[in-house]
């Protein structure tokens, strides 16, 4: 029978282990906390534990809230100063991906320099144009925050994708790879693929040494990916960049990860171990007819299948890609 679920696959590791037969002594939070070690595990060693994605990334701006609607009243690139805090700002739009104008009770700005606050009033250099701030009296957009907030189950990120990329695409008519597909391979039947090879080669070592992809930091506990790059002139508020990451696959959408056999059994062995780990402190003592509790005895035999298990899956797994370069 398949496993659809989280309590399908509790069930099934308590029968496992001689449930209903045999009592396991076990709290029903102990398990699902063991559940949660085991799938963590999981995520992170084996092959099929995550997935290779692309990750699209809009360029925002940050948003002043205002208590009226005078947002349009400013105009674009004006700077705007708190009346009490000082702070600046420079008005901004989110281009042909975002908000075109500022409108209504959101002010969009770039480049904000200090704290706003709330309740404090705002004024335009150059429009002269005033209003008030309201709750959360600045929210940062991400091109002041210079990272990337990136979802929990986004486990390691590879790279990030040029932003003149795409000049190069096939698909891109002003792309020199477009180009030389039209001009020099008219008639592919009668020419060598070689020279294209080539030029397709040397084409990416100049994209490579030319129009490197920004320098990442990352760290999964942070969910933040931070791009070292001069963000006043490398992008612009309003484009994309795309992200190649891995993410773990999430059970809630993915309910055959409950049948995986390795995870069963894993889970198996570490209820066996957590059993073991609470019959413990009683060993020794007798039972009605002469029989003992050794609960040491359960938690080195799980504790020797949980070994053996974990090194099943680092040297008999299937191999990662193989990268030649």
């Amino acid at each position: 029978m398949a496993i659809n679920s989280r309590r399908e696959l509790m069930e099934y590791c308590l029968r496992a282990n001689g449930h209903p037969v045999v009592e396991i002594n076990c709290d029903e939070e102990q398990l699902e906390d063991r559940i949660e070690d085991a799938l963590e595990y999981w995520r992170l060693y084996h092959f099929e534990g995550d997935e290779s994605i692309h990750m699209k990334q809009l360029i925002t701006a940050s948003k002043l809230n205002l208590t009226t609607p005078t947002a349009p009243t400013f105009q674009l690139n004006e700077t705007v100063i708190g009346s009490i805090s000082g702070a600046l700002a420079i008005v901004t739009t989110e281009g042909p991906n975002g908000p075109n104008v500022n409108k209504h009770d959101v002010l969009l700005v770039k480049s904000v320099n200090g704290k706003f606050q709330k309740g404090e009033t705002i004024t335009g250099a150059k429009s002269n144009s005033t209003a008030i701030l309201g709750c959360h009296p600045c929210i940062l957009g991400v091109w002041d925050l210079q990272y990337i907030t990136v979802p929990d189950l986004v486990y390691g990120i590879t790279k990030v994708i040029s932003f003149s990329d795409s000049m190069n695409s096939a698909n891109n008519v002003f792309g020199i790879e477009y180009q030389m597909r039209l001009n020099d391979l008219h008639d592919i039947s009668s020419l060598s693929l070689i020279y294209y090879t080539q030029a397709m080669n040397y084409l990416d070592l100049l994209s490579f040494e030319l129009s490197r992809s920004p320098f990442i930091r990352f760290n999964r506990l942070q969910n933040r990916l931070h791009l070292d790059m001069n963000w006043s002139t490398d992008i612009t508020i309003g484009s994309y960049i795309i992200v190649e990451c891995y993410r773990a696959l999430d059970p809630k959408e993915f309910s055959r990860i409950w049948n995986e056999l390795w995870l069963k059994r894993y889970v198996t062995a570490q209820f066996k171990k957590q059993w073991g780990q609470n019959l413990s402190k009683f060993t020794g003592i007798a039972l009605i007819g002469g029989a003992t509790i050794d609960g040491g005895a359960i938690y080195q035999q799980a504790t020797d299948e949980i070994k053996d298990l974990e090194d099943e899956l680092m040297n008999k797994s299937a191999p990662l890609n193989f990268i030649m370069g």
